[in-house]
């Protein structure tokens, strides 16, 4: 087994090997999509993409426990897809989420625009970790909200009010993407990463579906948003890059995280 607490500079398949099966609490995993965004993101076709995917699929899927929960990111037609593999694989599905992105993967005249993407929330079992009040959110009718703290609305025959740590968490998230989170001047910036996720996301995810110390692999860990939620959070990780601009990125965001914290 690896040593915890560290991104590694390593193909993903040769890092899973060395990952002890059953030893994984959530895996949050943010691969490549098949866009042609990047060079680590093309494949020579559809097939040849989802043959990629299962086969890491296939690596991941034994080393989480049988408590472990797994989160899978990626567009919503190769996530449908994704979700039928991991149905055949034994795996239980919880959640379709969709994230809207307040941004667009396209600026498509002939169809409508891509504005979300997927989140696939997969459990190993039936018993699996969901921290339901760590992810409750804001109401959305604040002044009705306001009104019900102090008489309670009727529901059913019974005098509800509303919770102080807000309503429920839904599948559908409302993030910024780290484009437009840092613009510059009203103008959306060249990231170091083609496809940075928000922390604030990360987080949600890390705060449902762990508890403190648990284990959180990610063997596309891009420019290192995994590990620095997980350390934030008081969780261990374990993650992997086989790009080395990005290991160094995620390397430096790390540390300065851990330095400041």
């Amino acid at each position: 087994m690896l040593t915890i607490n560290k991104i590694y500079l390593m193909d993903c398949f040769d890092f899973l090997k060395k990952i002890d099966d059953g030893s994984i609490d959530l895996a949050v995993i943010d691969p490549p999509y098949n866009l042609q965004k990047a060079e680590w993101d093309i494949f020579k076709s559809h097939d040849d993409f989802l043959a990629f995917t299962y086969r890491w699929i296939d690596s991941l899927v034994p080393k989480l426990k049988k408590t472990g929960s797994l989160y899978i990111f990626n567009t919503p037609f190769n996530s449908a897809f994704i979700l039928q593999y991991l149905l055949k694989k034994g795996l239980i599905f919880q959640n379709w989420i969709t994230w809207d992105k307040r941004d667009g993967l396209s600026a498509a005249k002939r169809k409508f625009t891509n504005r979300q993407e997927t989140i696939l929330f997969f459990t190993k079992s039936n018993k699996y970790t969901f921290n339901t009040e760590e992810i409750r959110v804001p109401y959305e009718s604040t002044e009705r909200m306001e009104h019900a703290k102090i008489k309670g609305i009727i529901k059913n025959g019974k005098r509800w009010f509303p919770n102080p740590k807000g309503r429920l968490c839904g599948d559908l998230w409302h993030f910024s993407s780290e484009r437009h989170k840092n613009k510059i001047n009203g103008k959306t910036p060249k990231l170091p990463h083609q496809t940075p996720k928000p922390l604030d996301m990360f987080e949600r995810i890390i705060k449902a579906s762990s508890n403190p110390k648990d284990l959180v692999l990610d063997c596309f860990i891009g420019s290192g948003t995994t590990a620095i939620a997980a350390k934030k959070l008081n969780r261990n990780f374990i993650g992997c890059d086989n790009n080395k601009k990005y290991v160094t990125i995620a390397r430096k965001r790390l540390a300065s995280f851990i330095k400041s914290s």
